[in-house]
């Protein structure tokens, strides 16, 4: 094992001192996606202080899993870590191509994954600047993206919108609304895959999430995109009791495309 390795693996044993993994489903995904690469980039985020402890896990997706972080002064960090083994690279590179931030010529694996961190940083920190309740974004680095926590200060996760209904539905969906508003006129993008599984509940207040996909305003799919947004939101929160349909939504927004 060589000397960079043998410290991320080091560093990779300590991250894991507070809470081992307790069962085959963890230490199956454990050996997904903790590879040589990714071992070598967490060992460079905690050195720059990023991160001291990784605490478990948030969410399990095909194509990544968001683990808790914790830093020395105790504050939780989501460190969200994509797989090269189970991801869509046909799916990414349909996201990425049209984008004027990104020219992407290759058909490396990791390059594509890299390039697709780092859009979903971009992203989150447009977002975020213009106002919009998502996440504030950290850094990214390679296959790794830390962002805020979204959670009690015990460390438990807020909940997806289609695991925890929110107890006023109409309310909830006209703040909803209003970010969605946000999201397109003042940062300037579209979701491109929004629904309850990707909008989060915190304390009825609903904070949107997954935005790697996100296109520009000026990407050729961004309208087929937020015009496929607004329908699913249709559909989902009529299932809760809203009454809403597509036409409103629209004229709400107000896109300029």
């Amino acid at each position: 094992m060589d000397s960079k390795v043998a410290k991320a693996d080091a560093k990779h044993q300590k991250i894991h001192s507070r809470k081992r993994k307790k069962d085959n489903d963890d230490r199956k995904v454990g050996s997904e996606i903790f590879d040589k690469i990714t071992l070598e980039t967490l060992y460079k985020l905690a050195n720059q202080g990023y991160i001291d402890v990784l605490n478990g896990a948030i969410s399990t997706g095909k194509e990544a899993n968001v683990l808790t972080g914790i830093h020395k002064e105790n504050k939780f960090t989501a460190v969200k870590i994509y797989r090269i083994a189970t991801s869509d690279f046909k799916k990414m590179n349909y996201y990425l191509n049209g984008d004027p931030r990104f020219n992407i010529k290759t058909k490396n694996k990791r390059k594509i994954i890299n390039s697709w961190v780092t859009k979903e940083y971009k992203n989150l920190k447009r977002l975020y600047d213009a106002g919009v309740s998502v996440p504030e974004p950290y850094t990214s680095l390679n296959n790794v993206l830390l962002l805020e926590f979204i959670g009690d200060e015990k460390g438990n996760p807020y909940q997806p919108v289609k695991n925890q209904k929110p107890e006023n539905p109409d309310d909830f969906f006209s703040k909803l609304l209003a970010e969605v508003k946000k999201f397109v006129n003042e940062a300037k993008l579209v979701h491109g895959d929004l629904s309850n599984y990707n909008i989060l509940n915190k304390n009825e207040t609903p904070v949107i999430i997954d935005v790697s996909q996100s296109v520009v305003l000026d990407n050729p799919i961004s309208k087929e995109l937020l015009e496929r947004d607004i329908n699913t939101l249709v559909r989902e929160y009529k299932k809760l009791g809203v009454d809403t349909d597509f036409d409103e939504i629209w004229e709400y927004i107000s896109p300029v495309f």
